[in-house]
């Protein structure tokens, strides 16, 4: 996948991904929050757009398409995290975290998660 994923877009392949199998385009209407009120319509073209970039692959069942994601969400996530620390931060986690903290951007659970994780590391 060389081409990036839109916010909209991301809103479609967050359904998908949520799904243990293929879904129909209403289906994925069905998972996104009601409250941006998209019609089948704009879903249908989120999808044309997300088939087109390589991420997406259907099928045909009768009459209508099943759609399922050709890249993992895990793979899609640390992808663009690397891209963010890369392009922000010059590559290195350590200040991207220092701006969050700066920034009131993290929590006592955060700072707690983030303290057992670097434990973890230093095994």
């Amino acid at each position: 996948m060389t081409e990036r994923i839109s916010e909209a877009e991301l809103v479609v392949m967050e359904a998908i991904w949520s799904a243990d199998t293929p879904l129909t385009a209403a289906e994925i209407t069905q998972r996104i929050d009601a409250g941006r009120g998209w019609s089948d319509r704009t879903v249908k073209t989120m999808l044309g757009r997300l088939l087109a970039k390589g991420v997406l692959a259907h099928e045909e069942e009768g009459r209508r398409y099943l759609y399922r994601p050709l890249v993992e969400r895990d793979r899609y996530v640390t992808r663009e995290s690397r891209r963010l620390v890369d392009r922000l931060f010059g590559g290195r986690a350590a200040p991207m975290v220092a701006h969050l903290a700066q920034g009131d951007g993290l929590s006592e659970d955060d700072i707690a998660e983030l303290e057992a994780l670097l434990q973890e590391l230093r095994k």
